[in-house]
């Protein structure tokens, strides 16, 4: 009878185990760009690369800005597990010179709460 009950309590266990839900997860190498001194009018495109570190796909959902003159294009595609991506931003130079400082929250199936990612930087004006 012992046998039998440690049989089914191992066995129990290991369907435990099986069950449990598999989870993307994304890392970033980093969620603060610095564009540094950016010459007016020049390439705004910068990326922040990540990688899945779960064991299911990752599905970016959603990504935004704070302002209409800051674009984030996330993959469209589940990324898979250990594979990486990027998220591009694309911040329109042709602004006001002055600082940057704009915040891109992006949604995933990888947590309920979203991420924040930053830019930051230092447009210079137009040659006159």
């Amino acid at each position: 009878m012992k046998k039998i009950v440690l049989l089914l309590a191992v066995g129990l266990m290991t369907l435990g185990l099986q069950a449990q839900e598999k989870k993307a997860a994304i890392t970033f190498e980093t969620d603060v760009i610095d564009y540094g001194d950016v010459v007016h009018g020049s390439d705004g495109e910068r990326e922040f690369k990540f990688t899945n570190t779960g064991d299911a796909p990752l599905v970016i959902s959603k990504a935004y800005s704070t302002c209409g003159c800051t674009v984030p294009s996330p993959p469209k595609d589940p990324i898979a597990p250990g594979e990486s991506g990027v998220i591009k931003v694309k911040y329109d130079t042709s602004r006001a010179a002055g600082p940057i400082r704009k915040t891109i929250t992006v949604y995933t199936n990888a947590s309920a709460e979203p991420y924040t990612l930053k830019i930051k930087g230092n447009l210079l004006p137009a040659d006159n």
